[in-house]
């Protein structure tokens, strides 16, 4: 069992490997998303800013909240990411999901690993417009311990309850032969649902229960909110048991979908 473990641990450590090296192989693109970021980040706090100029709450929340939350929505955006309906549509394309899928290992488990590497990749590169976002703009990070680690017990549980989700979505690309349209629709749905633009609390009663019955707040939102003050630290066993629930039932439907629609797959290239 141990020998097991071990050959395992260092096949999907090699798979995780590579995500640095992509990232290292193109470094213009990593200063120029940072030079993105930086100027959407200021374009996000002069809105708020705006849209408060003429009153002190929105729905209960204060102007140093929200900005507070969308200060930390723009650093831990790459929680948000959903990049898999492309990823297989260009595995489709060019014939590379014909050689995952005959590599000795989990399907979804290599892309699990994948996901979790970029994710720490992307948190990293991140650490700049933090700074940015500290010095420039005055964000004051928590330092209660116990709301970190309620924090980063959430995130890890939200990004694999999203992953799984696209996962899920992902596998409806075996069954055509062009996803952009799917991909901007979802990133689109995804962009808005997450609450990377908004605190979801703000939104109307009606909408709030439909983005809540979608798993993409669970990613960004949720931890986001215990982090930020948004949401009270009692509140956190009851979100975390939410957050259980959906990725135990999308990790058992991403399977077994993935197990119909892999029957249909078509490589259109190679």
């Amino acid at each position: 069992m141990i020998a097991t473990f071990k050959r395992k641990a260092s096949i999907y450590g090699a798979i995780g490997a590579i995500i640095p090296k992509v990232f290292l192989a193109y470094s213009l693109w990593v200063w120029v998303s940072l030079v993105l970021n930086t100027i959407a980040l200021t374009i996000m706090v002069f809105f708020w800013r705006a849209v408060y100029s003429n009153t002190t709450e929105i729905s209960g929340i204060g102007l140093d909240t929200t900005l507070h939350y969308i200060l930390l929505a723009q650093v831990f955006l790459p929680l948000a990411d959903m990049g898999m309906i492309f990823e297989f549509g260009y595995n489709l394309r060019e014939g590379g999901i014909a050689h995952a899928l005959l590599r000795p290992v989990d399907f979804q488990g290599s892309y699990y690993v994948q996901s979790l590497t970029r994710l720490a990749t992307n948190l990293v590169l991140q650490i700049p417009l933090a700074l940015v976002a500290t010095f420039l703009f005055g964000l004051i990070w928590p330092t209660d311990i116990q709301t970190w680690l309620v924090f980063i017990l959430s995130a890890v549980l939200g990004y694999s309850v999203l992953f799984f989700f696209d996962y899920l979505l992902a596998c409806l690309t075996f069954y055509t032969t062009e996803v952009w349209g799917l991909g901007v629709l979802v990133m689109g749905i995804s962009l808005f649902c997450s609450g990377s633009l908004i605190p979801l609390a703000m939104l109307p009663v009606g909408l709030q229960t439909i983005v809540y019955s979608l798993p993409f707040a669970q990613a960004l939102y949720v931890p986001l909110s215990l982090l930020s003050g948004i949401e009270p630290l009692t509140e956190a066993p009851r979100l975390l048991l939410v957050q259980f629930t959906w990725l135990v039932c999308l990790w058992l439907l991403s399977r077994i979908v993935f197990k119909f629609a892999v029957r249909t797959v078509t490589v259109q290239g190679g």
